[in-house]
């Protein structure tokens, strides 16, 4: 969580392990190997970068 990444914070997650983000909390999430990725919500749901150039739709 937090406006940074800083891996030594993380917490690794294993083939069916999660996690929970409130609402409005900045968080960051990255990967190593291929990994698949399922998201649920209430929507409406949006991503919102912290560092608009992080954003791959603006690449």
């Amino acid at each position: 969580m937090g406006d940074k990444l800083d891996e030594a914070k993380g917490t690794e997650l294993t083939a069916g392990g999660f996690g929970i983000a409130p609402a409005g909390m900045n968080h960051f999430a990255w990967t190593t190997s291929d990994t698949i990725i399922q998201v649920h919500g209430d929507g409406p749901f949006t991503i919102t970068y912290v560092n608009p150039a992080d954003d791959p739709s603006k690449k």
